[in-house]
């Protein structure tokens, strides 16, 4: 079964995501669990807390289809020690708010090299990084984004993550996150069902299906292999529907949060029902 949702706000306290999240006809949601734009938040409240896990208990979300998304601050690949100690202390701080929520992943995009690094050497720095905060935290799995390779961000091949994974001491709190525009925009393309499959061969040969505990469904402003970052509403942008309703029909995807990220927040709930109606079954 498909867990389609949507990335939802958090204003006005966590507690309100899941209400959000139920108003839409999502099954599965993601947020941000603190200010992603600051480096440090205000820590959540008792009452926050008791209120989001009563709310998403109310309208049945279960942790396993809530994705919280990392801040856009943090690089876990940077060599400069001030950001990168920031970063590393923004995912500790975030692993334990999700602890305190009772959730069981966080999505982080992987980092940058700023051209400071070779992408191979930047790949083994956010390994080793993912490793000291794993030491540092519990329960809590990482689950890496690929990226579209804007600028200097690694994680834009299959062959990125699975270098990242192989590198993780404790494989039972690693995963990864596909982003359907960021897929895209790094030259894998999904629009036919010939290059649906071999783009998701290719994903099982490299990373493999294990690992992959969520999905960012968007379709794409930018081009095939552009490397731009832009993200569109579904069917409105160069990857098109056909796309979706591969996916929506793969068994694989099934049991994990899909989540929007589409430009248009007011359309998300039809976005939704127009992806389940793409369901075969």
């Amino acid at each position: 079964m498909k867990k389609v949702g949507a990335h939802i706000s958090i204003a006005g306290g966590v507690e309100n995501a899941p209400i959000r999240a139920n108003s839409i006809g999502a099954k599965a949601f993601a947020m941000f669990v603190k200010n992603q734009r600051q480096w440090k938040s205000k820590p959540f409240n008792k009452d926050s807390i008791t209120a989001f896990k009563q709310n998403c208990q109310k309208f049945g979300f279960h942790p396993n289809y809530i994705l919280p998304h990392a801040s856009y601050l943090i690089n876990l690949g940077s060599k400069d020690k001030e950001k990168l100690s920031k970063s590393k202390d923004a995912m500790i701080d975030e692993i334990e708010r999700c602890n305190m929520l009772k959730l069981k992943y966080l999505n982080v995009h992987p980092g940058a090299h700023l051209g400071v690094l070779s992408e191979d050497e930047c790949l083994h720095e956010i390994s080793k990084n993912i490793n000291e905060i794993l030491k540092k935290t519990e329960n809590i799995v990482i689950v890496i984004e690929n990226t579209a390779g804007e600028g200097t961000n690694v994680g834009y091949k299959f062959e990125h993550l699975k270098t990242i994974i192989n590198n993780i001491d404790d494989k039972n709190r690693i995963g990864v996150c596909i982003d359907t525009c960021h897929l895209f925009a790094s030259g894998y393309d999904i629009r036919t069902k010939q290059a649906y499959k071999k783009t998701f061969d290719e994903f099982e040969n490299i990373v493999g299906f294990k690992w992959l505990k969520g999905m960012h469904i968007n379709d794409a402003k930018s081009e095939l292999g552009s490397r731009v970052d832009r993200h569109q509403s579904i069917g409105k942008g160069n990857i098109g529907t056909d796309a979706f309703k591969f996916i929506m029909n793969d068994e694989r995807m099934d049991k994990i949060p899909m989540i929007l990220e589409t430009i248009d927040q007011t359309i998300w709930k039809d976005e939704i029902k127009m992806l389940y109606s793409l369901n075969d079954k």
